[in-house]
């Protein structure tokens, strides 16, 4: 079996450092930004849609800026004001003692991916770690699973997504992919069901017992 993992809500907790960098870039826009509690869901889709939506803009060039004032303190000081979830490296040393093959599929540009898995020395768990590019490519999770799939060669019927939003949960559906929706990240149990998520964990924990048996 292959597993695909999420990483923001999934892996890590990131609210830290892409909540303060969110404020960051909307201030450098001008706008003042709402408290970080009330900018939790943009934590998980695809960052440019979030910020176009917080500057309240259709304006893709304005978006953009945004995103770039974002990277501009992510990449130095966000990146690393982040936590591993508990559990976490247990729970991957558990599936590779198992047999699994793992991988990393994050819409996270692959850039701060392999840094954010280095610094938290969990690389080392994973067969390869597929993210988004910096000019928006792959940022979409179906786009971007339909790209791991075809990459890897990996059988549909084999492979199962782990992850924490409806954008994993649809993703992984549009790619005939089952699904495990974790429950300790940011997506609330009602959006994973909706999405349609085969099954759910409210803890590392959990994920195994669902790959040891089947979702």
């Amino acid at each position: 079996m292959t597993v695909l993992f999420d990483l923001d809500g999934t892996l890590t907790d990131p609210a830290e450092g892409i909540l303060g960098s969110v404020a960051y870039a909307l201030r450098k826009m001008g706008v003042q930004p709402p408290a970080h509690e009330e900018m939790r869901w943009v934590i998980g889709p695809p960052l440019q849609g979030s910020l176009a939506k917080l500057l309240r803009t259709e304006d893709d060039a304005r978006s953009a800026e945004c995103l770039a004032f974002y990277r501009e303190r992510f990449g130095e000081v966000g990146l690393f004001e982040n936590e591993l979830y508990e559990g976490v490296p247990e729970m991957l040393g558990e599936l590779r003692r198992h047999g699994r093959r793992l991988f990393v599929a994050t819409s996270k540009p692959t850039v701060f991916t392999n840094r954010i898995l280095d610094h938290f020395e969990i690389a080392g768990f994973f067969d390869g770690a597929y993210g988004s590019e910096l000019d928006g490519r792959r940022a979409d999770k179906g786009e971007l699973l339909r790209y791991i799939v075809g990459q890897e060669g990996l059988d549909a019927e084999g492979t199962v997504m782990v992850g924490d939003r409806r954008h994993d949960v649809e993703g992984a559906r549009a790619n005939g992919l089952p699904c495990i929706g974790v429950l300790y990240g940011y997506g609330s149990e009602a959006e994973l069901r909706e999405a349609g998520a085969h099954a759910l964990a409210d803890s590392p924990a959990s994920v195994v017992k669902h790959l040891s048996f089947g979702v």
